[in-house]
């Protein structure tokens, strides 16, 4: 070779170890040497989850991954209203999944440490999903497009629709119906960093040149936090939400008050 002991990557990696999957998708390390590696898709791998572990290991619908090929054959399940049968296909933040055949229809949230879980919606509601705004720019023939944190590009958006805005998608049309601006005073997901899966109110931002925006974001029971722009999902005017929200309103305990619940649960 013309450098030799330099070899050069041989395409796309196949193989996931367990030890080296992401700790929200709560796979033991007993079980196995491998994990599930998620397709390229729509999500990025460490923050998504491949459809086989939604189906064995959260719906428990299947006890192994060759009777979830057999379910995902039978082009039972759809995806942000598609059919999808690949079961390494990653399904990330907002994403909405339906089985038809059990009339099931979640959308995949986080909870308030920082893990997928799926969150049981109407029917209606699995008609559209909401997309955070990554791009916004001119694209040929002067077009204005934006993408979306989920891979979708639409074209000719509203004029007033930036960076960091929340759009309301038709799945059946791709067609933006709603969105709603980066602003204070409006509801907030954190979709990433030490406080993912809180849910809140943006409060303040301040913008730190040569470094990142930090975004002031109060809960629920009035606790006040602080994250990265990037981090901050907004999913409603003021404290309305365009999506239903889990129980715990993203609100989350301290140690003390998670133990005292668990114990009231076994109590009960």
């Amino acid at each position: 070779p013309e450098f030799p002991g330099v070899t050069m990557a041989r395409g796309p990696k196949h193989h996931l170890k367990r030890l080296n999957a992401p700790n929200h998708w709560m796979l033991d390390k007993m079980s196995g040497v491998w994990a599930p590696r998620p397709s390229c898709g729509p999500h990025k791998l460490r923050e998504s989850i491949p459809l086989v572990l939604l189906i064995r290991n959260r719906l428990k619908y299947a006890l192994t991954y060759r009777e979830v090929r057999l379910i995902l054959n039978q082009r039972a399940v759809k995806v942000d209203g598609k059919v999808r049968s690949d079961a390494t296909f990653p399904v990330g933040f907002m994403d909405t999944v339906e089985i038809e055949k059990s009339g099931d229809c979640f959308r995949l949230l986080l909870d308030t440490k920082g893990r997928f879980f799926l969150h049981r919606i109407e029917k209606t509601e699995a008609e559209y999903k909401l997309c955070k705004v990554t791009q916004v720019f001119l694209g040929p023939k002067g077009v204005p497009q934006l993408v979306t944190h989920d891979g979708r590009t639409i074209r000719y958006p509203h004029p007033a629709i930036k960076v960091n805005d929340t759009v309301k998608v038709n799945l059946a049309t791709g067609k933006i119906t709603e969105y709603v601006k980066f602003e204070t005073g409006n509801l907030c997901y954190i979709t990433a960093g030490n406080n993912a899966g809180r849910i809140g109110v943006v409060t303040h931002s301040e913008k730190h040149d040569g470094s990142f925006t930090t975004v002031q974001v109060t809960d629920a029971s009035g606790v006040s936090f602080a994250t990265r722009m990037e981090n901050v999902f907004i999913i409603g005017n003021e404290t309305k939400s365009m999506a239903s929200l889990p129980k715990a309103k993203g609100v989350r305990c301290t140690n003390i008050q998670d133990r005292k619940k668990r114990l009231e649960k076994l109590a009960a």
